[in-house]
């Protein structure tokens, strides 16, 4: 996929953006998906399926090339729960906040607390796409610590930390590390 940049992000998220052009380092110029563009019913088994579903549709859209996450949580004690369905876990009508409070109940005292942060990127152009995951291994803390990140962060006691959550430590070490660090770092040698 040569001549891929700019490239849109399947997002209207800046937050987003802003992260994902900072992880790759001057390897991707990106802009938002513009506001009139189809939203993208993310009902997919798969990570792959919805962040390819997202990709393939932005990139249509725009005429040019797309690329779109899909990430979330997997916890053991829950099966590998919430999965593709982090952000809706607990209902539609839950903050971030609220769905942190309700696996927290879900969990209750189990003893396997183990978790990992799951991320697949898909960069489409046409017909033609690409993909990569990215892991972040962990557990689950027994209540929210910190005050920064978002989502589940403040229960996430990422292995490497030595016991902080990513709510606890700098955006710059959280993004070293991530899981969808570890996605773009595999994608990028697949562009070239």
């Amino acid at each position: 996929m040569k001549g891929i940049d700019p490239v849109t992000l399947a997002s209207r998220n800046e937050g987003k953006r802003r992260e994902l052009e900072a992880l790759a380092a001057g390897a991707l110029r990106l802009r938002l998906l513009p506001p009139d563009a189809p939203d993208v019913v993310e009902d997919g088994s798969t990570y792959l399926d919805n962040a390819r579903k997202k990709a393939v549709s932005a990139a249509r859209f725009v005429g040019g090339a797309a690329l779109a996450d899909d990430s979330g949580l997997e916890v053991d004690a829950l099966g590998g729960g919430p999965g593709v369905r982090s952000a809706r876990f607990g209902g539609r009508g839950l903050d971030d906040a609220g769905r942190t409070a309700y696996l927290l109940r879900r969990i209750g005292e189990a003893a396997d607390r183990r978790a990992r942060f799951r991320c697949v990127l898909v960069l489409a152009r046409g017909d033609d796409w690409v993909s990569s995951e990215g892991v972040l291994e962990g557990e689950i803390a027994l209540a929210p610590r910190g005050g920064g990140g978002f989502g589940y962060d403040p229960v996430f006691l990422a292995s490497c930390f030595g016991g902080r959550t990513l709510a606890e430590v700098a955006a710059s070490e959280k993004n070293r590390v991530s899981h969808r660090a570890a996605a773009l770092r595999a994608l990028l040698p697949k562009l070239r």
